[in-house]
C-alpha cells in the first residue's frame, strides 16, 4: 500500500506544502516552497467526491443514485467543497 499524500501538519493541523519535487527518471530535484493545488487541500473523501463527479459527467442525480442519498444531501455536499475551494482560493 502506498503512503498517502499528508495534506496537513500532524502537530498543529495547519496545511503543508511541498518543499522538494524529484525526477523519477533522471533524479533531478526541484527544490522551494510551493502550495499544494486546491484539489490535494482537499480531504480524501471530498477529494473522492470530486472524483465521483466527474465520473459521472456532473450529473448529481446519478451520483446520489450511486450513493444512496438523496439529491439535496449530494447538492449540500457539493456547495460545501464549492465555498471549501473559494476560501482557498482567498487565502492564495
Amino acid at each position: 500500500m502506498k503512503p498517502k499524500l499528508p495534506v496537513t501538519c500532524p502537530s498543529c493541523q495547519s496545511s503543508l506544502s511541498v518543499s522538494q519535487l524529484t525526477c523519477n527518471t533522471c533524479q533531478t530535484g526541484v527544490s522551494g516552497n510551493y502550495e499544494l493545488p486546491f484539489l490535494l487541500q482537499l480531504t480524501p473523501d471530498e477529494q473522492q467526491f470530486v472524483f465521483q463527479f466527474v465520473m459521472t459527467s456532473g450529473s448529481l442525480k446519478e451520483m446520489a443514485s450511486q450513493m444512496g442519498n438523496s439529491y439535496p444531501t449530494v447538492r449540500n455536499k457539493l456547495d460545501d467543497i464549492i465555498s471549501k475551494i473559494n476560501e482557498l482560493q482567498q487565502k492564495s
